[in-house]
């Protein structure tokens, strides 16, 4: 699970920066607050990659899944890119889970438990 969906919150880091460049074409938002919404989120998506298989790191993953969408506000298209992500990460997390269980039941029956 833990490959999916870094590799998910890898492909968020990018898109939220390229939202940033977007963003800044808006006369009405400060470059200064976009970049630094934009700067913490982009660390949040690298920093989630670390966390993702501790206890709360899905539900992390998920708020910022939610803002990625509620940043459509700001910049339309992010309304279409959060709700993609929003749907890769759920298949992240749902086949990365299953590939998870799999290895586990593949090394259970090759007598060596700890591989998993």
């Amino acid at each position: 699970m833990r490959t999916l969906c870094a590799s998910t919150l890898i492909g968020e880091f990018f898109i939220i920066g390229f939202a940033g460049l977007v963003a800044m074409k808006d006369p009405d938002l400060s470059t200064g607050t976009v970049w630094t919404v934009c700067g913490i989120a982009m660390f949040l998506s690298v920093a989630l990659c670390g966390v993702i298989t501790r206890p709360g790191g899905v539900a992390l993953g998920w708020a910022l899944q939610i803002t990625l969408i509620a940043s459509g506000v700001f910049v339309p298209t992010m309304f279409f890119m959060g709700a993609l992500f929003a749907l890769l990460w759920w298949a992240s997390v749902h086949f990365g889970r299953k590939v998870d269980e799999a290895k586990a039941r593949f090394a259970a029956q090759a007598g060596r438990p700890d591989a998993a």
